[in-house]
């Protein structure tokens, strides 16, 4: 058992079951022995709701965190070498990708059992903002043990239309630094176009992969939203259905109701008969034995 494991293990949990899984972590590390372990476990600190989403995409969508790693690098790229209509192109990308992904996101969450709201989503989103921007969270995000949400400290700011690749005043003839109060700053040597054409390059893969993960993405989406409707629609059938059923056992308890009643009523009125019966079976016995008891033997009748 080493950190990364047990971390991999613990921010893959829920973030309500993070703490009781630490604690029994960092124990059998001390049982063990190793308490330099268990004192790095014991530092783990548990994630935040986005925190946790953020991780949780990282896991389940490795294929998405390379795109959005590669845009990250095309983005600074064209940044750096003011390279405005590539900057223009991914900064679009940018928008619609990070959208896509936080949608995604956010159904993974629900899927786990943890929806969330739009707080969470826009955390979410700044997260994802500041790993395009920055490398070091980029390399912080990517090993799924976020604490918290990510901010963005690196920006890229808006980029005018008319804006193009910066290209270097040439140095004066000679080469000799102008000097004096009106002198101006030696500008930045031109960079090589190989360079140039790599930067160019790798942009363009990486707004080429961006693309096929953005379009993997709405194919998802487009997936999920059909079978949100077809479950929805099968909710509203079974919805009636319960209804239906509803009624019928409705009708059948009435129906059992008055079946119990006239049941009941036969029983007694059964009852009642047979009382009836046995009333005049022992009248009439009564009465034969007082008929018999008042008569007497049949004499012959005398002769002629």
């Amino acid at each position: 058992m080493d950190i990364d494991t047990v971390a991999d293990e613990l921010y893959a949990l829920r973030p309500e079951n993070f703490t009781a899984a630490r604690n029994a972590r960092m124990a059998a590390a001390r049982t063990s022995g190793d308490r330099a372990l268990a004192e790095r476990i014991g530092a783990l600190r548990r994630p935040s709701l986005a925190a946790w989403v953020s991780n949780l995409l990282v896991r389940e969508r490795p294929e998405e965190v390379e795109a959005l790693l590669r845009l990250g690098e095309g983005l600074r790229q064209a940044h750096q070498d003011l390279d405005g209509a590539r900057l223009r192109e991914l900064t679009g990308q940018q928008r619609t990708l990070i959208r896509a992904v936080s949608r995604e996101a956010g159904q993974l969450a629900t899927r786990a059992g943890h929806p969330v709201g739009e707080d969470v989503g826009r955390a979410v989103e700044g997260t994802l903002h500041a790993v395009l921007a920055d490398p070091e969270a980029a390399a912080q995000w990517a090993t799924g043990h976020l604490v918290r949400p990510l901010e963005a400290t690196v920006g890229f700011p808006e980029v005018s239309p008319t804006a193009a690749r910066r290209t270097p005043t040439r140095p004066a003839m000679g080469g000799d630094d102008v000097t004096g109060p009106t002198a101006a700053p030696r500008p930045p040597s031109r960079p090589k176009k190989g360079r140039d054409d790599e930067g160019l390059t790798r942009a363009r893969e990486d707004a080429e992969a961006a693309e096929r993960a953005l379009r993997a993405l709405e194919k998802e989406a487009a997936a999920a939203e059909r079978e949100s409707v077809a479950s929805q629609r099968r909710a509203a059938e079974l919805k009636d259905r319960v209804g239906e059923l509803t009624e019928e056992l409705s009708r059948a308890k009435a129906d059992h109701r008055q079946a119990s009643e006239e049941e009941r009523r036969a029983r007694e009125e059964l009852r009642a008969a047979e009382r009836r019966v046995r009333e005049a079976r022992r009248r009439a016995e009564t009465a034969a034995a007082r008929l018999e008891g008042h008569s007497g033997p049949v004499r012959p009748a005398p002769g002629r």
